[in-house]
């Protein structure tokens, strides 16, 4: 039997339009402390969000109709509108990496194609499965970028202050999707098992793939970017690395009485929150965020 609503979250959930991040005036090149393979994988992780939002986004709309609980329908319009918001705020990134003569508008054109050849010949079973399964890993890398300090330490305060703001949204509607696949669309468990390794082989493997591109436009040759893979997939993977902490709430989701609900929201949570309604400014937001990690 599934855990109930994360009630005490999902009244949290708001919509919030219009953050001004400033990146295009304080957006550095190498914005990770000035490390290529770092920032790249990032901005490789960036370049994914805009479409992949409007994908989550047609998912769940593909069974909006049949929505009968209010709070999941209340939540599931929340969703909507947050992942737009997402989208929104990605593209102005995006198009800072355009204007840095990255191969933005072939990376994007390429994984469009593949979202929308989903949506017109798989299921919306299958749609919904890999959109909880992408919203589960979501939820645990903001966990992994932000429950440490020294995780993202050298990055450039602005760009720090887009993530967390996305990493705080993701903790707020990240039973939505599942709730949806759970409940509504009743998708079989091997579905939903399958679901999450695909997509964690596509999520990280074109962010890899979109890494060497974007290293290669940048001017480095084919032996540079070997030894910087090299160096960085332990930082990325290893015994220590920034998403190993995953390991073990990742495997939860092939519990069959899995609920998202059941991992802890972010400790910083509030702090991002109550200094956003104080400051209204999601810079001081984001490095409060930041600041009141571990």
């Amino acid at each position: 039997m599934n855990a109930p609503l994360n009630a005490q979250y999902a009244a949290d959930m708001q919509v919030r339009k219009n953050l001004d991040f400033q990146l295009e005036q304080h957006m550095p090149r190498y914005w990770f402390g000035g490390h290529p393979f770092k920032t790249r994988v990032f901005d490789a992780l960036s370049l994914t969000f805009p479409d992949g939002e409007r994908y989550f986004i047609s998912s769940v709309r593909l069974y909006r109709d049949q929505i009968t609980d209010p709070e999941l329908q209340a939540k599931v319009k929340d969703f909507i509108l947050q992942e737009a918001q997402h989208g929104i705020a990605h593209d102005k990134m995006n198009q800072i990496m355009k204007d840095q003569g990255m191969p933005v508008d072939a990376m994007i054109g390429e994984m469009k194609s593949r979202f929308d050849y989903w949506l017109k010949h798989k299921s919306p079973e299958i749609n919904i499965a890999i959109t909880a399964a992408s919203e589960h890993l979501t939820a645990l890398m903001a966990e992994c970028f932000y429950a440490k300090k020294e995780t993202l330490a050298e990055v450039d305060p602005y760009v720090r202050a887009l993530f967390a703001w996305h990493a705080i949204e993701e903790m707020e509607h990240r039973d939505v999707a599942f709730d949806v696949m759970q409940n509504v669309a009743k998708v079989p468990y091997a579905v939903r098992a399958r679901a999450l390794a695909l997509t964690s082989v596509m999520m990280y493997g074109f962010t890899l793939y979109r890494t060497n591109i974007m290293l290669k436009t940048d001017g480095f040759n084919k032996r540079e970017r070997i030894k910087m893979f090299a160096q960085g997939m332990p930082w990325l993977f290893g015994k220590k690395g920034i998403l190993s902490s995953m390991k073990k709430p990742y495997m939860d989701w092939y519990k069959r009485d899995f609920h998202p609900s059941q991992h802890p929201v972010l400790a910083q949570y509030p702090v991002w929150v109550e200094t956003l309604e104080k400051t209204g400014d999601p810079i001081k937001a984001g490095e409060a965020l930041w600041a009141a990690g571990k």
